[in-house]
């Protein structure tokens, strides 16, 4: 399956959004957008550009879904697959 990149997915969310550490205690089910309050749509433009900088791939407009940005497992998967392509 390869390496566990959710760990790191979880540094750029807390990075980007402020939370202070509180990704630490999130695992592949929480919910994010909707349920996050700092996860707005200004917010998501701030994610996208430090998951583009901690991993070194570029998403598309068209890639960006809202549902790629529903759960840390759903953000996690869309960010794996990238690496994967």
């Amino acid at each position: 399956m390869g390496v566990d990149i959710q760990p790191d997915v979880l540094r750029a969310l807390d990075e980007a959004l402020g939370l202070s550490g509180r990704s630490r205690a999130f695992d592949a089910d929480t919910l994010l957008f909707g349920s996050m309050p700092e996860l707005d749509s200004m917010a998501v433009v701030d994610l996208i550009t430090a998951l583009e900088d901690r991993f070194g791939i570029v998403f598309e407009d068209d890639e960006i879904t809202g549902q790629a940005f529903s759960t840390v497992g759903a953000l996690t998967a869309f960010v794996q697959a990238k690496l994967s392509a």
